[in-house]
C-alpha cells in the first residue's frame, strides 16, 4: 500500500485484515513504524491508495512527546510538582504504547514481508542504537558498556516488543488469553526478573499488549460517545490530583515503571499483589480516557505522528547531554516554573525529532532495507 502522506518506518508492521477494512476505523493504508501500522508489502502489487485515519497518528504524536517529557524531568525529580508530572506520565503512557501495539499485532503473521522486518526493522536498528548509545556514554565520559542481551536505557522496548509479537500466536489460540495474560503479571512479581533481553518489561506491561491483541475497531469506536468523554476528563483530573498526593507521600517511583519485584519494592506478597491490580486498572482506566479524548479528525501534529520511531530512539541523544552537561539541574529549574520549561523544551524536542527532514537524514540508520537477505516467496 502506498501513502498519501509520509512514510513510516516499519519496525512493527500490521496491515488491516479484510474485515477492519471494512469498518471505519482505523482506515487500512497506514503507514508503519514501531507501532504496528503497515505501509504496504513489496511482495504484492500495491492496491490504491486510501486517506489515512489521522486517530491513530495522533494519539502516538501525543504519547511520543510524553516519553520525550518524561525522559527530561528526571534530573528534578526531588521536587514536588516535577514529581507529580513525572508519576502521571508514568502511569499510562508507556502501558497506551504498548496497548496500541498490541492492538496493531493481531495480523502480524500474514505475510511474509511482516516476518522479514523482524530482522531489519527490529534486530539491526537495535544493535545500531546499541553500540551509539555506548560511543555517546563514552564520549561524555561514563565507562565504555556494551551488553546487547541488556538494552541500554529507551532501548528496551524494541527488546520487549520484538518478544510480544513472537508469542503473539500463542495468545490468539487462547479461549481466554486477558485473564491469563494477568495472572501472569500478577505472579511474575514473585520473581526476581533481570532485564537481560527485556524480560522484567515483558512480563511487567503483558497485559496492556494482550488486550491490545484482543481489541477490535468498535472498542474504539464506543470511547467516542460524549458521556465516556466527559467521564475521561474527570478520570484523568482525578489521576492528576492522586499524582500530587503520591509525590508527596510516597518516596518510591518502582511501581510504575512495571518492572520490579514485590521484593524490589519491599512489598509482601499479598501488599504486592495489590500493587500491580491497583496499578492495573488504573493505568488502563487512564489509557481509555486517553483514547477517548484525543481529536478524532486531522490535527496540526497528525502528520508528525507518522515518524515517531524517530523521535524515540533519538532523543537519548541531547537528553543524555544534557544531563551529563548540568544542563537540568539549573536551581531555577528546581519548582514550577522550571518543570514547565522542560515539558514545553521537550515538547519542541520530540516536534524536531517527528519532522519530515529528521527522517531523511536518518533513514539509512533506523530503515535499513534489507531485502537481499530473505528469499523471494515461492511462487513470485
Amino acid at each position: 500500500m502506498t501513502d498519501t502522506r509520509s512514510s513510516v518506518p516499519a519496525t512493527t508492521i500490521e496491515q488491516q485484515d479484510s474485515t477492519d477494512a471494512k469498518n471505519r476505523w482505523p482506515l487500512p493504508g497506514q503507514d508503519a513504524d514501531f507501532w504496528g501500522q503497515e505501509k504496504g508489502e513489496r511482495e504484492q502489487d500495491p492496491p490504491p491508495a486510501k486517506k489515512r485515519d489521522p486517530y491513530l497518528d495522533n494519539v502516538k504524536f501525543v504519547l511520543i512527546a510524553l516519553v520525550v517529557v518524561g525522559h527530561s524531568l528526571v534530573p528534578t525529580l526531588n521536587t514536588d510538582s516535577s514529581r507529580s508530572l513525572y508519576i502521571f506520565i508514568y502511569m499510562f503512557h508507556m502501558p497506551l504504547f504498548v496497548l496500541i501495539s498490541g492492538y496493531l499485532s493481531r495480523n502480524f503473521w500474514n505475510s511474509n514481508a511482516k516476518t522479514n522486518k523482524l530482522v531489519d526493522t527490529f534486530v539491526i536498528p537495535y544493535v545500531i542504537v546499541e553500540v551509539g548509545y555506548a560511543v555517546l556514554r563514552t564520549a561524555v565520559g561514563q565507562k565504555w558498556s556494551l551488553t546487547i542481551i541488556d538494552p541500554a536505557w529507551l532501548n528496551w522496548y524494541l527488546l520487549a516488543l520484538l518478544f510480544w509479537r513472537l508469542s503473539t500466536p500463542v495468545w490468539k489460540r487462547m479461549k481466554f488469553p486477558i485473564p491469563v495474560a494477568i495472572a501472569i503479571y500478577l505472579f511474575a512479581g514473585f520473581s526476581q526478573i533481570s532485564g537481560d533481553f527485556s524480560m522484567d518489561r515483558f512480563f511487567g506491561l503483558l497485559p496492556f499488549f494482550v488486550i491490545g491483541l484482543v481489541m477490535r475497531p468498535e472498542h474504539f469506536e464506543l470511547l467516542n460517545r460524549k458521556w465516556i468523554k466527559i467521564v475521561s476528563a474527570v478520570t484523568l483530573v482525578g489521576a492528576a490530583a492522586s499524582s500530587i498526593l503520591v509525590a508527596r507521600f510516597d518516596p518510591t517511583l518502582k511501581p510504575f515503571y512495571f518492572k520490579h519485584s514485590y521484593q524490589d519494592m519491599d512489598l509482601s506478597w499479598w501488599m504486592g499483589l495489590g500493587v500491580r491490580t491497583g496499578l492495573l486498572v488504573c493505568s488502563l482506566a487512564m489509557c481509555f480516557a486517553v483514547l477517548s479524548l484525543v481529536p478524532r479528525g486531522e490535527t496540526w501534529y497528525s502528520d508528525l505522528g507518522t515518524r515517531t520511531l524517530y523521535a524515540y530512539l533519538l532523543h537519548g541523544i541531547p537528553v543524555l547531554i544534557a544531563k551529563d552537561q548540568g544542563w537540568l539541574d539549573l536551581p531555577w529549574l528546581q519548582g514550577p516554573l522550571g518543570v514547565l520549561a522542560i515539558a514545553s523544551s521537550a515538547f519542541a524536542l520530540a516536534i524536531v525529532l517527528c519532522l519530515p527532514e529528521t527522517r531523511t537524514v536518518f533513514k539509512w540508520v533506523l530503515e535499513p532495507r534489507l531485502t537481499w537477505l530473505y528469499r523471494r516467496p515461492s511462487g513470485s
